[in-house]
């Protein structure tokens, strides 16, 4: 190809063994991928959605999921479009780096890396204090406490996975889903068929002054600020265009995947908002809760001999996506690294023909990571009581803030791309179009302005901040100059970029 400059960005070509080494091999049909997109999602049934109901209540946050609901259902149709029309493994990268040039794309990426880094550094937190608990209550207190142990067993275990071949990685995350799928639906009946479930529960968190209890007790500013909390319930689902080189038929099975997979995650969302804040202390209990699944089903069948079974039922959830989004962020760092965005090194491929570098450097990260909360995201008062500090903050929500910010990105470039490539052919065609995705763009729009306005979570845009920072200084000062012309991505947008050019020379001749 001969022009190998686009924007602030130039190319060099590579020959097809470099393509080779970063290879990778297609294992997933919609039924994978479907598990994929749930798995990554599924634990923000299990904690995390509940903290919204201190922020607004409980139809503050049912209508705040119902915003956030209406947003995914746009997005989901949106990049089921762009998924098929673009099947490569960058996923969000390479929709806007289509849309918006080299620089949108490295940006989109970088926000997306964050996201998929953070994520399984905070659940890997969660899943070293239940292994305490367990151990704890199996052989005694003497054997608790070695978080960091746990940490390294966790992302040993699943990292390996991983590696040894996504065809594995995708089976075992088909089953563990599987799994954390059927408790939630063992809970959503033993709440109805117990009698436990009060509706009256749901309305017990005392109103501010002037406000109607049943109704808003927040108010109306109570479901502005419950929306970062509503995403928990679909956070990640976005992930799934990663998968498409990996896909046997992305243009069949990306779509429905990706339909299926929202389906299921407004069905879940819906159960586990009413009847696990309809349960045992109701909405007042639930909204402090860091394990509201726990003790709905303590609730349910009372504590003594369920400790151990409500320890695993949480540890199935956090296992599900920290598996899943380990995937991910290895999928993320490939196609970024592939094209020259990230050092090169990181993307060769194993002989399994699985991203083992990505997937490695992840995994040091977020350990790191888990290590700055562990260290640094608690102290000890001067009553002697432990409490979080902003750092554990920041960590936990820099995930759905970046996260936000890509969405905005995506939906933007689904617009651009209709109106600019008309050319591109789409063999799935978002039945919303341009309205669908405006209006996701608008709703992104506002889930990341509540973001901006929780004090809670500024912290978390800190910390954003600082890593697009970065990593802007090391795309102008280095790697816009390093960029692979052959890589999937950078290809299809080179070209389109070149005939484009074509066609101004031959109108302005004619």
């Amino acid at each position: 190809m001969s022009d190998k400059k686009s924007g602030l960005a130039s190319y060099e070509n590579v020959d097809s063994d470099y393509l080779e080494k970063r290879s990778l091999k297609k294992s997933a049909g919609w039924v994978l991928l479907w598990a994929l997109g749930v798995g990554a999602v599924i634990s923000g049934d299990y904690f995390g959605w509940n903290f919204g109901l201190k922020a607004g209540g409980f139809w503050g946050l049912a209508i705040a999921t119902l915003v956030m609901a209406v947003m995914y259902v746009c997005m989901v149709f949106s990049i089921a479009e762009l998924s098929a029309a673009l099947p490569h493994a960058g996923g969000f990268y390479s929709f806007v780096r289509n849309a918006f040039g080299p620089t949108g794309g490295f940006i989109c990426g970088l926000t997306d890396a964050i996201e998929y880094v953070i994520t399984p550094a905070v659940i890997v937190v969660g899943i070293g204090g239940y292994m305490n608990n367990l151990v704890g209550g199996l052989i005694g207190e003497e054997f608790s406490g070695y978080d960091p142990l746990w940490w390294v067993l966790a992302y040993l275990c699943f990292v390996t996975i991983n590696i040894r071949g996504v065809e594995l990685t995708l089976k075992v995350g088909l089953v563990i889903t599987l799994a954390a799928l059927a408790v939630l639906i063992v809970f959503y009946v033993s709440a109805l068929v117990s009698g436990s479930f009060d509706p009256e529960l749901l309305f017990n968190i005392p109103a501010e002054e002037g406000q109607d209890p049943r109704w808003l007790p927040k108010g109306w500013s109570g479901v502005f600020l419950a929306l970062p909390f509503a995403i928990w319930f679909y956070l990640a689902i976005e992930q799934l265009p990663l998968a498409a080189e990996e896909t046997h038929d992305v243009v069949r099975d990306m779509p429905k995947a990706l339909i299926l997979g929202i389906i299921t995650l407004l069905a879940l969302s819906v159960f586990t908002l009413v009847l696990n804040t309809g349960i045992g202390g109701g909405a007042l209990a639930i909204q402090e809760s860091d394990a509201p699944l726990g003790e709905g089903f303590e609730a349910i069948f009372g504590s003594g001999g369920m400790t151990l079974f409500l320890t695993l039922i949480a540890l199935t959830g956090l296992i599900a996506s920290f598996h899943t989004i380990i995937y991910a962020y290895g999928r993320v760092l490939f196609a970024l690294s592939r094209a020259g965005y990230f050092p090169r090194w990181i993307s060769r491929t194993s002989g399994q023909k699985t991203p083992h570098r990505a997937l490695i450097l992840g995994a040091v990260i977020g350990l790191a990571c888990a290590l700055v909360l562990h260290f640094l995201g608690e102290k000890e008062s001067e009553s002697g009581e432990v409490v979080p500090t902003a750092v554990g903050g920041a960590l936990l929500n820099m995930a759905v803030f970046g996260a936000v910010i890509s969405y905005a990105l995506v939906m933007f470039s689904y617009i651009r791309l209709r109106i600019t490539r008309p050319d591109i052919e789409r063999p799935y065609r978002s039945p919303l179009g341009i309205p669908g995705a405006a209006l996701g763009a608008l709703l992104s729009i506002a889930a990341l302005g509540a973001t901006i306005y929780r004090e809670d979570f500024r912290p978390g845009i800190y910390g954003v901040g600082a890593f697009l920072v970065l990593g802007m200084v090391y795309y102008l000062l280095y790697s816009r100059h390093k960029l692979v012309a052959q890589a999937p991505e950078e290809e299809v947008a080179l070209l389109a970029k070149h005939l484009d050019e074509l066609d101004g020379k031959m109108e302005s001749n004619e």
